[in-house]
């Protein structure tokens, strides 16, 4: 399904009620009874209560997320309805999800879908979720010494890069912008270990390569809503759009947030990842979500309602219900 502006759904009934359902155990009796009395707090609202308030849920998830502050906006209306603390840790995605994997974090907030799928079929991940969505850009300065402003593809684009030894500073890290500028450039038909030294791996968060890229007069591969966050502090331009502004397709953005598996690491706080899962995905977080904005540009667009669900957002790319039917 093509990427493209669209005005939030704020979905009702059935919909709302399951997005709420995580959320919703938690203001329940700790047995599971769905008697809320015993964990009311002192005020009656049903807010906090033994065995939740004071809890703390370890989020890993990607720079982008927290450089651009959305996370603040997200979580103080959660931690505030039900006393607990969410310790977000910003990672790229891959360094996020190894966290998850070795059991030191309880649900994780990404955006590279080859990577998360791996990570639920190794088993480390369960009922995962899309979130939002917004898009790549290749950004540079206005010099652009490539000639590549304009471009309708982003693996013409690279191509170009590679053809002129313009500087090129790669995030290098195995985050979900790294992966996608790894496919753009096998796409392209490309290999970055057999790159000169115009191209530099940082081994950086998005903010920092920005600001070096910016620095040194460079390109990078950016996610729009750090760029836009940025935009003001950096030298810096959109030189090739993603699909929201009519950009190829291969520079989509989807976000997922996924819990951690307790049948693997049964340390990991399962219930109060479920709640938060629930409250990404209910009507309230997806209108921060639409409403967050940085000098007034919109930098994440929601993507967990939607008139027309898509199905496929629980399962692996690819997956079909007879790929694992013998019978």
């Amino acid at each position: 399904m093509p990427i493209q502006r669209r005005t939030f759904v704020a979905a009702v009934g059935s919909t709302a009620a399951a997005g709420l359902a995580g959320c919703s155990a938690l203001q329940s009796g700790s047995d599971g009874s769905g008697n809320g009395n015993e964990n009311k707090t002192e005020n009656g609202d049903g807010e906090g209560g033994p065995g939740i308030s004071g809890e703390t849920l370890t989020l890993t998830t990607t720079t982008s997320t927290y450089d651009t502050g959305l996370l603040d906006e997200l979580n103080a209306p959660f931690q505030d309805r039900y006393g607990v603390t969410v310790d977000a840790v910003a990672q790229g995605t891959g360094a996020a999800l190894e966290t998850a994997r070795n059991g030191d974090s309880d649900v994780v907030m990404v955006h590279a879908r080859s990577l998360e799928d791996e990570f639920m079929e190794n088993g480390y991940g369960v009922n995962r979720r899309d979130i939002m969505f917004n898009d790549f850009v290749v950004v540079g300065s206005s010099d652009d010494p490539a000639g590549i402003g304009g471009s309708e593809e982003a693996t013409s684009a690279f191509q170009a890069i590679a053809d002129a030894e313009a500087q090129f500073v790669s995030r290098g890290d195995n985050s979900g912008t790294h992966t996608k500028e790894l496919a753009i450039w096998e796409e392209a038909g490309l290999d970055p270990e057999t790159f000169g030294e115009w191209y530099m791996a940082a081994g950086q968060g998005m903010g920092e390569v920005l600001t070096q890229a910016s620095q040194q007069g460079a390109y990078t591969l950016a996610d729009r809503g750090t760029f836009l966050s940025m935009r003001s502090d950096i030298n810096l331009e959109i030189l090739v759009q993603g699909p929201i502004e009519g950009g190829p397709e291969l520079l989509s953005n989807p976000y997922g947030i996924i819990a951690v598996n307790p049948a693997v690491h049964d340390n990991v706080n399962y219930d109060l990842a479920m709640a938060y899962i629930g409250y990404i995905t209910s009507p309230e977080a997806q209108q921060i979500i639409e409403n967050y904005t940085v000098e007034d540009e919109q930098l994440f667009y929601p993507q967990a309602l939607s008139e027309d669900p898509n199905f496929q957002q629980y399962v692996p790319e690819g997956w079909s219900a007879s790929s694992g039917d013998d019978s």
